[in-house]
């Protein structure tokens, strides 16, 4: 395999996780895209502010996983970041459809992809094991 192919198997699940974060983010900032999107009307102005602060979590999230992309020193603490967010995620969507009920299709393949990053990322840590850790 070409050093290129390698970087991107390594990085596979990072760069998955940005593919969705990143434009995830966008949306949830984005009170006339919502409705569209997803079963949510902000009518006001805290929930817009929740919503605001919860897109800036996200980009934050982004900056930790690009920097584990283009910085080898970083790539543990990004896929070890990328498992606590994408399971606390996962688990926090399963107890509320156990709490609430099921939500729209959005949310139920947020879920799915979810473990499936999160379990993925616990893969790659075990494949690519590294010993420098930031966190």
């Amino acid at each position: 395999m070409t050093e290129k192919t390698n970087w991107v198997l390594k990085n596979l699940h990072l760069l998955i996780s940005l593919s969705i974060i990143i434009p995830t983010a966008i949306i949830y900032s984005s009170p006339s895209i919502l409705p569209e999107r997803l079963d949510i009307q902000v009518n006001t102005i805290d929930l817009s502010n929740m919503l605001k602060a919860i897109m800036c979590l996200y980009l934050g999230v982004s900056v930790i996983w690009l920097l584990g992309i283009f910085k080898t020193k970083y790539w543990k603490s990004a896929t070890q970041l990328n498992i606590l967010f994408m399971l606390s995620l996962a688990i926090g969507r399963i107890l509320s459809m156990i709490a609430d009920g099921l939500p729209t299709g959005g949310y139920i393949f947020g879920v799915i992809a979810e473990v499936a990053l999160g379990l993925f990322s616990i893969y790659q840590l075990k494949k690519y094991p590294s010993k420098l850790n930031l966190l």
